[in-house]
């Protein structure tokens, strides 16, 4: 991801707030988590001594320092955490068709609880869809999706994945590009929409060919907690950023 500084085009934070998917009332919207802090790198001088110089970084945070937090959150925190970022989708709401096809996925390793936004696809009549790895072969890391006809994910079958992940199985798979949107999981996000995935690759490569041709199709969204919030992420070339961003604290579009 790029190094140039991104201070003055750190996109406006949308702070709207509903109750249920109402335009005209507000809900207060509670913050679970402190927002990661500027990165910071050390650098050699001409003396050879190091300076430390901000908004400037060499590698990634490890992935670990955000999987540790996401273990530290209770159940009811979680809970709580996606309940008001669920209040935020009505701005994403806006940007689709009616009877749209919504990825998503399982929140298996600690993530934000997706099960509010399939609460939210079952009362717009929308068709959500979960991902299936492998379906293609072990080395193909193209995802394609499965319909969920269940209201609760807990009570859709699955089998476990060789990497952990839950993931069910069934005839009826679509491609990417035949979804209106993916919501995406992630490890971290900075504020030009680059994501740090797992580390698997399987989404960036799904999305690659989408993206590279400039198709608008599907919406890539990150659903996330507010401490999942960088400054700045290094980018790599096949790195495939987000459109859209949603938190507990509000919606962002880059």
């Amino acid at each position: 991801m790029s190094n140039q500084q991104t201070s003055s085009s750190t996109k406006k934070l949308e702070t709207t707030t509903a109750k249920g998917l109402s335009n005209n009332s507000t809900t207060p919207v509670s913050n679970a988590s402190a927002n990661v802090t500027e990165s910071m790198i050390a650098s050699n001088n001409a003396d050879d001594t190091k300076k430390l110089i901000p908004n400037t970084i060499a590698s990634n945070p490890p992935r670990r320092q955000f999987t540790r937090q996401r273990r530290q959150l209770t159940a009811s925190e979680r809970q709580q955490c996606a309940r008001d970022a669920s209040l935020h989708l009505i701005k994403l709401q806006q940007r689709l068709p009616a009877n749209a096809r919504i990825g998503l996925y399982y929140d298996g390793f600690g993530e934000l609880p997706t099960q509010p936004l399939l609460d939210w696809c079952q009362r717009l009549s929308y068709q959500p869809y979960l991902p299936v790895v492998g379906s293609l072969g072990n080395d193909d890391k193209r995802l394609r999706f499965v319909p969920i006809y269940q209201q609760k994910l807990l009570n859709v079958p699955t089998r476990i994945h060789n990497l952990g992940m839950k993931q069910n199985h069934h005839r009826r798979l679509l491609w990417a590009r035949e979804l209106d949107v993916i919501i995406c999981p992630l490890t971290a996000v900075d504020n030009d929409g680059n994501r740090m995935g797992m580390g698997g690759g399987f989404y960036d490569t799904t999305l690659a060919k989408s993206y590279q041709s400039g198709t608008k199709k599907p919406l890539k969204i990150g659903w996330c907690y507010d401490f999942q919030v960088v400054e700045q992420l290094q980018r790599q070339p096949w790195d495939v950023p987000l459109d859209g961003l949603i938190t507990p604290s509000g919606i962002r579009w880059f």
